[in-house]
């Protein structure tokens, strides 16, 4: 199966949490960071800075020196830790294949969620924006390598073209490089934005002809080794747009859900029952993929107004099975929504997940054949889409 992944990363995200605990810095050339007289550094600074020459890293001695009047605001880290916590929380209610390289940059492994992986991503962007109004800026691809440099590569041509048009604000960029595509798409890029090529590298590389991706890409694989030992294999492969790595996730699953924001508000039982049994299926999917299964159901309902509910039921044993859970959503929705009532935001979740129980009694084998039967269906639709086999209804 290919895979799709997502790189995520918040723009100027010190500087964004500044913005959005004071939207009068909006604009402004401002800086986080130390005190140019302690000898202090920009750890970020905002867009409007950055039109001046100011760079993260760069001391705030020589900031001040290129853009006059810069605002200096201490760090607050503590907080910053907080926001990230909740940007990531937001991730993880996609998909639970989230890693997080870092305080405001992540990788989520997409491949199991049947739908756009665009429009996901800019559903990711929008949530983030709306909720805690930070922008973000995702690169999407069939590997982490190729997603993260297609994060860079885009965040590059949108502040390009916002700078032509004389304004400084955050990229917001999303760039998708499709399947079989890879290795096009790094060719014109320079060497350096490739992972392993340092300085040194870099210099090397120079030296013998070599300055865009698609120049490494050309060179016989045992050459490079030769040139540069071990690394001379993964410059290779990785020129090549090829990159095997997993998404990978230390953190302990505690829930599994999914969610849709609906691009009009909806109103349609039809629809929305449908959604529900879809959303069950993947959850249920999901949780067969991870060795587990819950007692706990959970709906998620947002009305146009933006009031947001959420309610649970909790059943006598734990589940992985999509009927069992899409059963207890949709009753879930029965209790709180009124007739005709629109719908903005639908999303369903399983929590109190442990290890499925299989022991089978012996009045046990209907559900054991029910079981055996929706793996055989999740086979079939994993391979060629969830509409090819359905349950009749």
């Amino acid at each position: 199966m290919t895979r799709t992944i997502l790189h995520l990363d918040l723009d100027a995200f010190f500087c964004a949490v500044e913005e959005a605990r004071n939207p009068e810095l909006r604009g402004k050339a401002f800086a986080v960071g130390g005190k140019p007289g302690e000898r202090g550094v920009v750890a970020s600074c905002s867009y409007a800075a950055r039109r001046n020459g100011v760079r993260s890293a760069m001391p705030m001695s020589q900031a001040l020196r290129l853009s006059p009047g810069l605002i200096i605001i201490p760090a607050r880290h503590r907080l910053y830790s907080e926001i990230s916590r909740q940007v990531m929380a937001i991730l993880h209610d996609l998909t639970t294949l989230v890693e997080q390289i870092s305080i405001d940059e992540a990788f989520l492994d997409l491949s199991d969620i049947r739908d756009d992986p665009e429009r996901l991503a800019r559903g990711l962007q929008a949530r983030i924006r709306d909720e805690l109004h930070l922008p973000c800026s995702i690169g999407i691809a069939s590997n982490k390598l190729v997603a993260k440099i297609a994060t860079e590569v885009g965040k590059h041509l949108a502040l390009k073209r916002i700078k032509a048009q004389g304004a400084a604000e955050p990229p917001n960029a999303v760039t998708v490089v499709p399947y079989g595509e890879e290795a096009a798409f790094l060719s014109p890029l320079p060497a350096e934005m490739l992972w392993g090529v340092g300085p040194k590298t870099s210099k090397r590389l120079s030296e013998l002809g070599i300055h865009t991706i698609g120049d490494i890409a050309k060179w016989p694989e045992k050459e490079l080794i030769r040139l540069f030992g071990e690394n001379g294999r993964d410059l290779s492969r990785h020129a090549k747009g090829i990159d095997n790595r997993p998404v990978v996730t230390e953190r302990e699953t505690k829930s599994i859900s999914q969610e849709v924001t609906f691009a009009v508000d909806v109103r349609d039982d039809k629809v929305l029952q449908k959604t529900i049994r879809e959303q069950s299926g993947r959850v249920a999917s999901q949780l067969r993929k991870n060795g587990l299964a819950g007692s706990t159901i959970k709906l998620k309902i947002r009305w146009p107004d933006f009031t947001t509910l959420t309610r649970q039921t909790t059943l006598g044993h734990r589940t992985d099975q999509e009927d069992e859970i899409a059963k207890a959503a949709l009753e879930l929705m029965k209790s709180v929504r009124k007739p005709n009532q629109a719908v903005r935001l639908i999303g369903v979740g399983v929590t109190g997940l442990g290890q499925p129980i299989r022991q089978l009694g012996l009045w046990d084998v209907d559900s054991e054949k029910a079981r055996r039967l929706q793996s055989a269906m999740n086979e079939l639709q994993e391979r060629y889409g969830r509409d090819v086999i359905r349950r009749g209804e």
